[in-house]
């Protein structure tokens, strides 16, 4: 076996791999939009009137893995002979990705921070039972 059929070899075997990275990625996208649209019946039928916030935060969960999967199979498409032509696509979906999931996580954050102030409002703690010492 020469240089060219090693070469060959590991061209065909990176060029699978980032293909079933990219399927995974669509897999999640799809179990994510799964998701989302169960809570959204969920939430139609049972839950009117309050937020929906936690299904999109769920599916944004998945948005952001599935950005992660899909940046990762450009970067294995890249990492076999790469040109400087694919280098610089790569640069650019990487900028364009990582933006996308940097935002994406910082609306995530955002909501959850609004989100928790309102849950502790809705908690409701028994006051303490009066006893000895108490003042009641």
């Amino acid at each position: 076996m020469n240089y060219g059929d090693v070469e060959e070899s590991v061209q065909r075997a990176v060029e699978w791999l980032r293909l079933l990275v990219e399927t995974l990625g669509a897999v999640v996208i799809a179990a994510g939009i799964v998701v989302a649209v169960f809570g959204l019946v969920r939430h139609a039928l049972n839950a009117r009137g309050t937020s929906f916030t936690p299904i999109r935060l769920a599916f944004a969960r998945y948005l952001t893995l599935a950005l992660e999967l899909q940046l990762a199979a450009d970067i294995l498409s890249t990492s076999v002979a790469p040109t400087w032509e694919r280098i610089g696509k790569l640069a650019a979906i990487a900028i364009i990705r990582t933006a996308l999931n940097y935002f994406l996580s910082r609306e995530m954050r955002d909501e959850q921070a609004s989100e928790e102030p309102a849950l502790r409002g809705r908690a409701t703690v028994p006051d303490a039972p009066a006893g000895p010492g108490r003042g009641h």
